[in-house]
């Protein structure tokens, strides 16, 4: 049950959020407003490390990394087994993907219409070298993936299910659960790209019924760049081996032998930025206190008011898809590139983003898109925020 966030919270909030103070910001998909807190833990261990030695300050370093690890899967409601401390999402899905090994001749991998590029690349560089096919799942009325069209294309050549949860190009909040079911009716393992969705939306890996999912501290945690999640489910782990691998992920046994971690750290290497982690922990730490619940409530409000003064504004359409919708909002201006919309929205001190084919091509080339403007929102998102957007939208469209 979500306690809607108060004013005075949300004001409280902001004010330990340095970041709200010099932008308006539209941006948090591709990288939020990390707290002063989040900062200062940060900077404590890079002290700690120039003031001790780097590896003299190494036993706190991992505390708090272990501290990461167990918030994170308190988030995602995994054992802390079960999670990897990642450089970021897409060296995490990349790292499971690649743990796969050689695909045979002939097999099908299958996708959401919205999935990342990034991953895309991955499998396609995979299809290539092995002689597989990457599919497209078909999406309902809605525009969201069809579980239903799933499972009609299911067969015994199915070697992997991906999806993109909440995709990168616009609102559309794709039934993960829904899919899990099939992938898991059928014995089939089951990626989700969680970049956008940890730290937004309530995130159970058990219900979700995945194999892997990866998020990015980056995003609607509000934690540093460079740090990610990955969730492997402990009974998928025997079926994957990392692509690469060091003392901490194989240590040697006292025969030479490279023995594999039995638990998501396999996925881990020696050589980790430990003050990253220590902020990592307290973006998960605040992002729990505060209540994912809570959270998404006050995110999906601000999203729907959002989209419809968007879609009041004459010259401007509204591109999101589905029924359940994110933060994430996708639109364009008559006349205008989305590139150019967004240089000129930064010249006036609003920050939002612009994205292209690449990011999502089975959808962005479906739909007839080249380029797609995107505002997305916080729970630190303001009424007044909305408003400054809303008037350098109008002053592009004079």
């Amino acid at each position: 049950m979500s306690t809607p966030l108060s004013t005075a919270a949300v004001d409280a909030l902001r004010a330990q959020t340095p970041g709200t103070q010099t932008t308006t910001h539209f941006n948090h998909a591709g990288a939020s407003l990390p707290s002063s807190a989040t900062l200062e833990a940060i900077h404590a261990q890079l002290w700690r490390e120039a003031t001790m030695g780097q590896m003299e300050a190494g036993g706190f370093g991992r505390e708090q990394s272990e501290r990461a690890r167990q918030l994170a899967a308190q988030l995602l409601n995994a054992q802390a087994s079960e999670i990897a401390l990642t450089t970021g999402n897409s060296f995490a899905w990349g790292a499971a993907f690649a743990a796969l090994g050689r695909l045979k001749s002939g097999e099908r991998i299958l996708v959401g219409r919205h999935e990342w590029g990034g991953n895309l690349a991955a499998m396609r560089i995979a299809a290539r070298r092995d002689g597989v096919s990457i599919e497209v799942i078909p999406c309902d009325a809605s525009g969201a993936t069809d579980p239903h069209a799933l499972e009609a294309m299911i067969d015994e050549r199915v070697r992997l299910i991906a999806l993109t949860w909440l995709p990168a190009n616009g609102g559309v909040i794709n039934p993960a659960a829904a899919i899990g079911q099939v992938a898991r009716r059928y014995g089939i393992p089951y990626f989700i790209d969680g970049a956008q969705a940890v730290g937004q939306v309530p995130v159970d890996v058990v219900a979700l019924g995945c194999d892997v999912l990866t998020g990015a501290g980056r995003k609607a945690l509000r934690g540093p760049r460079g740090t990610g999640l990955l969730y492997v489910r402990q009974d998928f782990l025997s079926r994957v081996t990392p692509a690469f691998v060091d003392t901490h992920s194989a240590p040697l046994d006292a025969a030479g032998e490279p023995v594999l971690r039995n638990d998501a750290a396999r996925f881990e290497l020696a050589e980790a930025s430990l003050a990253l982690h220590g902020g990592l922990a307290n973006a998960l730490k605040e992002a729990l206190d505060i209540g994912i619940d809570n959270i998404r409530a006050r995110i999906d409000s601000i999203a729907q008011h959002l989209r419809g003064q968007l879609a009041a504004l004459p010259g401007v359409t509204v591109l999101d898809l589905g029924v359940e919708r994110s933060g994430l909002i996708a639109f364009n201006v008559a006349g205008l590139d989305a590139s150019h919309v967004q240089r000129s929205l930064a010249e006036q001190g609003v920050t939002i983003g612009s994205n292209g084919v690449a990011y999502t091509p089975f959808d962005m080339e479906s739909r007839g898109l080249q380029e797609i403007a995107r505002a997305s929102v916080s729970y630190l998102t303001t009424d007044a925020e909305i408003d400054k957007l809303l008037n350098g939208i109008r002053a592009l469209l004079r």
